[in-house]
């Protein structure tokens, strides 16, 4: 089924014709400020890997390391959505800059940490600020760009990003090695002190301003409550199962069952008109496109974190690299994710369409997956570097499109909580992508562990162990194995690694089919926003483009305009 051209719009008398466009100087200056705070999340992902054997050694290894990583994902996945209804009560600009504090906060307590607890603690204070920053980035240049022309501009500040990806690993293995592991973490504190004092100057939204009172009153407590519940409950599950319990126990079942069943609840209860302005509205989901923009987006953040995840694993594991060599060996999956993304959004922004780039992104993605379903031992540079290259570019695309096409079905009006709902679904299917990949990985390494000759290194890989060792660099430190049972141990790294791939490959193709489901509704050329960004002389975000509020370019899809008692008021002339 080939791409169909862009479903015409209502308003298709008005949008014929690209406006032309001119952006002042607070517009870029703001953009600016919103690439280095994009800098924050992306060096907090990427430095926590090659620093983590220093931070274990330091603060001891126990059980427990692994929430030094998944402390700030689970506060970072469960606090999204509840950004994107709140930047409406209370304001994109006061929202931002407590993100920003969160995150300062957060890397201060990381870094002074005595304890691994205590690490943990301001690791969860990173994910509650980091979230924020994440999604409140994106909502912010839907409000100084109209639809068509944000790709574009998410590919700017993805530059910044990636840059911080790449070096990210090399940044912290140097700092681990030759100053201290707590810089990892103060690195964060004069970046995000310069972001957030770019961000209190020139940033200023237009909002509705109400007394504290009423606006508590409009924020889903109740909705928000069992959400984060629920998430924290999943993730706890994730996160023991297959590791400090079986899959099979009562301990990860449960909590999973009851994390699932919360999600199931939360949806309800949206749906109902028990909350006046829900979180993650059921209107989000009413249309075939914008539903299939987000089951994307869910594949899209498990592949990336399953191949940023376990490619790491197959460095250490078997080709007997070092945490900051593997950090450097995954460069080629970062570095050409950059130029796709790019290449896409500008795609997307001159000819409107987005729908082919779905079908080539998780193509892309199953080609690199097959590809690396073939690595061992004696895989050379080029062959895994290539894969990579192939993944990165899959990766690329679909890191730009997805969310132009969940929202062109929509009303501007719900801009603000279809991104952050867009952003939990990408984080929650990242939290995924570690999941099913670990869970594979460990059973199919408890199903070849009986083969190796020695009873110790058998314990020490079964339920969990072989992961463990390889993703904290334990694996390097294993000098006194016999060559036989070196020999033995990688064939089953290879061979658990190669059913992860197989399975990652599935996704994929589900990914591709997926696609079809997804219409090319047309993009709106003008910026339709109650909460526009005041430029240098009072114009919302650029000059010489028209500001109005109407519905969403929606023919060919069922007609999602906002319900219940006044969802989101006008903006009145208030800033913040």
């Amino acid at each position: 089924m080939a791409p169909t051209s862009p479903t015409v719009s209502p308003m298709a008398g008005e949008s014929a014709r690209k406006p032309q466009q001119k952006y002042s100087w607070r517009f870029w200056s703001i953009i600016i400020a919103l690439s280095i705070a994009s800098l924050l999340s992306a060096l907090d992902v990427s430095v926590i890997s090659t620093a983590m054997p220093s931070i274990l050694e330091d603060l001891g290894s126990s059980d427990a390391y692994m929430w030094i990583a998944n402390a700030y994902f689970l506060t970072m996945t469960a606090f999204q959505p509840m950004y994107g209804q709140t930047a409406n009560i209370f304001g994109r600009r006061s929202l931002t800059l407590l993100a920003i504090l969160l995150f300062l906060a957060g890397s201060a307590v990381s870094g002074a940490a005595p304890t691994l607890g205590a690490l943990i603690t301001g690791r969860a204070i990173q994910g509650i600020g980091g979230g924020g920053v994440n999604i409140l980035i994106e909502i912010i240049v839907a409000d100084l760009v109209p639809l068509r022309e944000r790709p574009k501009f998410i590919s700017y500040i993805f530059i910044s990003y990636t840059i911080a990806v790449i070096m990210g690993p090399v940044i912290g293995g140097l700092l681990a090695q030759n100053v201290t592991w707590r810089w990892v973490f103060y690195l964060n504190l004069p970046i995000a002190g310069v972001g957030f004092v770019l961000l209190a100057l020139v940033l200023r939204v237009r909002y509705t301003k109400d007394s504290a009172r009423n606006s508590l009153k409009r924020v889903d407590i109740a909705g928000n409550t069992l959400l984060v519940a629920s998430i924290v409950a999943v993730l706890l599950s994730l996160t023991w199962g297959g590791d400090q319990y079986q899959w099979s126990s009562w301990r990860t079942l449960v909590p999973l069952i009851l994390g699932l069943l919360g999600l199931i609840s939360f949806l309800w209860v949206e749906s109902t008109t028990l909350i006046p302005e829900p979180t993650m509205p059921i209107r989000l989901f009413a249309n075939r496109t914008s539903l299939g923009g987000y089951a994307l987006t869910f594949l899209h953040g498990m592949l990336t974190y399953w191949m940023s995840y376990f490619l790491p694993v197959y460095f250490q594991a078997v080709k007997n690299t070092g945490p900051i060599r593997s950090g450097v060996d995954i460069l080629p999956l970062a570095a050409l994710s950059m130029p796709f993304a790019i290449v896409a959004a500008m795609f997307v922004t001159k000819s409107g369409h987005y729908r082919e780039w779905f079908f080539l992104g998780m193509a892309l993605l199953a080609i690199a997956n097959g590809l690396l379903s073939r690595l061992d031992e004696d895989s050379s540079t080029a062959y895994w570097a290539g894969c990579q290259c192939i993944g990165g570019a899959g990766i690329g695309v679909l890191t730009t499109t997805t969310l132009p096409a969940i929202q062109a079905p929509l009303t501007e009006v719900d801009q603000a909580i279809t991104t952050a709902t867009w952003g939990f679904v990408r984080s929650f299917g990242g939290v995924w992508g570690v999941a099913i990949p670990a869970a594979v990985f460990n059973s199919r390494v408890n199903q070849l562990v009986s083969g190796i000759n020695n009873e110790d290194v058998r314990a020490a890989l079964r339920n969990g162990g072989a992961y463990a060792l390889a993703s904290t660099g334990g694996i390097v430190k294993t000098g006194n194995w016999s060559p036989e049972i070196k020999a033995q141990v990688k064939s089953i790294y290879v061979q658990s690694l190669k059913r992860c791939w197989q399975v990652a490959l599935g996704f994929s193709l589900l990914g591709f089919a997926l696609s079809f489901m997804i219409k090319d509704v047309s993009l709106r050329v003008h910026l339709q926003t109650d909460f526009g960004l005041e430029g240098d002389n009072g114009e919302i975000g650029l000059k010489g483009m028209h500001n109005k509020t109407s519905g969403a370019d929606t023919k060919g899809e069922k007609d999602t305009k906002a319900t219940g008692p006044n969802p989101i008021p006008s903006a009145e002339n208030t800033l913040v």
